[in-house]
């Protein structure tokens, strides 16, 4: 239920006041309403303070009619009580002199700092509270990030009462998060250590973790800060001007050869085998395929077996673009008898098993490129979709990804009804694995 404040109300996440003049008050004034900032985003704060600005309207109204009965009864004595129109004006006219220094800049309260009780809890104790909040609302892998981020910086000011942190320490962890090595978070050596012996193990590794992550772990960690300062803990965000000095430079995925998918399909009785199949020719995420569940496929006549990208009980989707239809391809098909009849299409494989097995695969048949991981398989649809002609626009809706067919993709989704199943079902059907 949206908040209702007398006269005022919320604009750009901060109430603002207004209240007209009454017409004689305005007419005097040379100015339509009250106008003020309530410097607030809280309700209960901006409830307080448009009352005293109330105060300070009806403080104006009282005088202003004050000082014009004054000026309008002394103006009377010295004009034809005949004029009286002109008596009015030249009344306002002196009166508006007076108050030519207040009226020129309309009275704005000075609202006093609230007075916020700060609590002196340690970090690493609001951590854990803001961790067990999150785990409610994140996804596992989500989660998982946001758990690995905050508690680097628990390792590094944990014992630290939250209301004495400082934008100093906001820095110094963005630079300590920079020296750290990409490979802290695999190591056994540094399992459970805090940022010193984090530091040091680093100094002994020659990579560093790129300028995404430290990007992400700084944005993670700010916003539990923020988190602390919408509940009180913290008076404000120490990190709220901290950047990442360094670029971000993507790091694309290699896309297979025809040599590359040769050997990967080579071994058919493989556990990744049909997962692999599937990747290729659907362009499907790992956790898409992995998710897939037997009501999931679907039969449309003559144009054969679909596939519903859904949420369902096994996962959910990475954006709202992910949920679509595509067709599977005949190899796909055919692969189906080998299937279970009921439940899930994959019931022994996760995500991370799925990546695990692939890199082992790769490296058993020398196919261990870099930038090349299961993903590619996507990667590898996309190009094929590409070098056969197909829209990018037409390839977007089979993959799950926004349309980039107009500068306004937002106009364009909500006018296009995307592209027919006879589409969809000629573009699949063009693929063609190497030979």
């Amino acid at each position: 239920m949206s908040i209702k404040i007398k006269y005022a109300y919320l604009k750009d996440q901060t109430w603002m006041f207004r209240r007209n003049y009454p017409a004689d008050v305005r007419f005097i004034l040379g100015s339509q309403a009250l106008k003020q900032s309530l410097r607030t985003s809280d309700p209960k704060t901006a409830r307080t303070r448009a009352s005293e600005v109330n105060a300070r309207f009806d403080q104006i109204v009282a005088t202003t009619r004050a000082s014009g009965k004054a000026s309008l009864e002394l103006l009377a004595e010295e004009t034809a009580p005949s004029d009286p129109e002109q008596v009015w004006r030249q009344a306002a006219d002196t009166l508006r002199s007076a108050l030519d220094g207040e009226r020129a800049a309309l009275p704005a309260v000075a609202f006093q700092p609230s007075q916020r009780t700060v609590s002196r809890r340690k970090v690493d104790d609001l951590a854990a509270e803001y961790l067990r909040k999150r785990s409610n609302e994140l996804r596992p892998g989500g989660y998982k990030s946001v758990r690995y981020s905050v508690g680097l910086f628990v390792s590094a000011y944990g014992t630290k009462a939250a209301s004495s942190l400082s934008q100093a320490d906001g820095k110094r962890f963005t630079e300590q998060v920079s020296q750290l090595a990409p490979t802290i978070g695999k190591s056994q050596r540094t399992r459970n250590k805090d940022m010193a012996a984090l530091l040091k193990f680093s100094a002994q590794e020659k990579s560093r973790i790129t300028a995404r992550t430290q990007k992400r772990i700084v944005s993670q960690v700010s916003c539990f800060l923020r988190w602390a300062v919408k509940e009180g803990h913290i008076a404000a965000n120490p990190f709220a001007l901290v950047e990442v000095d360094q670029r971000v430079r993507p790091a694309p995925y290699a896309v297979p050869t025809d040599d590359d998918v040769r050997r990967l399909l080579s071994e058919t009785d493989h556990s990744l085998h049909r997962v692999i199949l599937f990747c290729l020719l659907t362009g499907m995420r790992a956790g898409e395929a992995v998710g897939l569940l037997r009501d999931d496929l679907v039969t449309k006549g003559n144009l054969g077996v679909f596939a519903l990208v859904r949420p369902n009980r096994l996962r959910e989707l990475k954006t709202d673009a992910s949920e679509r239809v595509v067709p599977l391809h005949g190899v796909l098909q055919d692969q189906l008898q080998h299937l279970p009849a009921a439940g899930p299409l994959f019931p022994d494989l996760t995500v991370p098993l799925v990546t695990k097995r692939f890199a082992t695969l790769r490296r058993r048949l020398g196919v261990d490129r870099p930038g090349l991981v299961f993903h590619s398989t996507r990667k590898w649809f996309i190009t094929q979709c590409e070098r056969t002609g197909v829209p990018e626009h037409f390839t977007a809706s089979l993959v799950g990804h926004q349309s980039a067919r107009s500068e306004n993709r937002l106009t364009y989704s909500i006018y296009s009804a995307g592209i027919s199943d006879e589409q969809k079902r000629a573009i699949v059907d063009s693929l063609r694995l190497p030979a």
